[in-house]
């Protein structure tokens, strides 16, 4: 069988992968990376090396995948509806950060009720991206979801230098002045670090709980840095770092990858369900990208530090632990070393519990919300109330 592609880009979620100089068949799992492959998977591909990026098409993936099914999304809300219900908060006196609530009165809830829930996108999405699970968990529910700074509808400020660690502070402080209450995060991607940076600062006794979907290594590439192939192309790396600060060449890469021709392309190359990528998904990456200080945010999250890794931060937390995986992601493999790292966890941790998702991408909630009800929901019940 051989082994396959996967990027190490994946910890920047579906919005950054893919300047390709040709258009790719859906068949083929398509990314945007600028390190060679990091795991392995089903079979071997042919790599195409431009000038600054490398354009890997791992075999026939996607025939191995069962059947596409529509997404059985309980009534999902559209994003416009999101969009219009959204709030705004400010954050640190000086950034507005959006913001859904889905009680109206969400201070009213009686002692000793369910957590709160707070859900964290990944890098390029935004709060419409939970559309699909909004409605679901809101039953039995308090439903919270933000924009990170940087995305969304949230502040996008000029020359801004984004990190981990300012995600995890800006969701702890979230917690503290907005829900009040121990919350369960829920995080996609880097989302998901971000989510277990701040469980593992809190102080305050914040975070109830951690679901981790598809967590990512770092904020970008420089996460894995243990890998041989890394070290090899650790030149190149910064080399293009360097080109990338470089205004006009950043605005180039930046324009051709928000084109929704090749978004479409990247989200079907790490969505197992194709059927989930319809022309609102591509809106909901594709909208924010256009807003003033969106380049400023996309330069700063790839050429910036990693930040604080999972496997250094995970045997610190004590909470409960839900990680749900989807075993079709070509960005953050089960098989490649985060996902191995996560894999190995439930042994080691009896406070983490593992899903592997059949036929699933990278963004399991969105892709099959179904499945991952099946499995978040139960867990979440089993939680003591707050």
């Amino acid at each position: 069988m051989g082994t396959a592609v996967t990027s190490p880009l994946g910890s920047l979620g579906p919005f950054l992968p893919a300047l390709v100089s040709s258009r790719q068949p859906h068949n083929l799992s398509t990314s945007f990376s600028l390190a060679p492959p990091l795991g392995t998977a089903r079979r071997r591909s042919s790599c195409r090396m431009p000038v600054l990026i490398a354009v890997c098409c791992g075999g026939d993936s996607a025939a191995l995948a069962p059947a596409a099914v529509s997404p059985s999304d309980g009534g999902a809300l559209e994003a416009s509806e999101i969009k219009g219900k959204s709030k705004k908060w400010q954050w640190q006196g000086q950034y507005a950060i959006s913001y859904f609530v889905s009680d109206s009165d969400p201070s009213a809830a009686p002692p000793g009720s369910k957590p709160p829930l707070l859900l964290v996108h990944g890098f390029g999405a935004s709060v419409p991206h939970w559309r699909r699970n909004i409605s679901t968990l809101a039953q039995n529910y308090t439903v919270y979801a933000v924009d990170l700074l940087g995305f969304g509808a949230s502040d996008k400020p000029a020359g801004f230098r984004y990190t981990m660690e300012t995600w995890a502070q800006l969701i702890l402080d979230f917690l503290e002045d907005v829900v009040k209450r121990p919350t369960v995060l829920v995080g996609n991607s880097v989302g998901s670090l971000a989510c277990v940076i701040a469980a593992s600062e809190s102080r305050k006794n914040l975070v109830r709980g951690l679901v981790l979907l598809n967590c990512a290594g770092g904020m970008n590439n420089k996460a894995i840095v243990d890998d041989w192939r890394i070290k090899l192309l650790s030149p190149l790396l910064w080399f293009i770092d360097f080109l990338l600060k470089q205004r006009g060449i950043a605005s180039a890469i930046f324009e051709r990858v928000k084109e929704k021709d090749n978004l479409r392309e990247i989200l079907l190359s790490v969505y197992g369900n194709k059927e989930s990528v319809d022309d609102e998904l591509v809106q909901i990456i594709k909208e924010p990208a256009d807003d003033d200080g969106a380049l400023d945010a996309f330069v700063s999250i790839v050429t910036g530090p990693p930040g604080p890794n999972p496997v250094q931060l995970m045997p610190s937390i004590s909470l409960p632990v839900l990680v749900l995986w989807g075993n079709q992601d070509p960005f953050t493999p089960i098989d490649g070393p985060v996902g191995k790292y996560f894999s190995t966890l439930p042994s080691k941790l009896s406070n983490v519990s593992l899903v592997l998702l059949e036929g699933v991408g990278h963004c399991p909630h969105d892709d099959r919300p179904d499945l991952v009800h099946e499995k978040l929901l139960p867990w979440l019940d089993s939680l003591p109330a707050s």
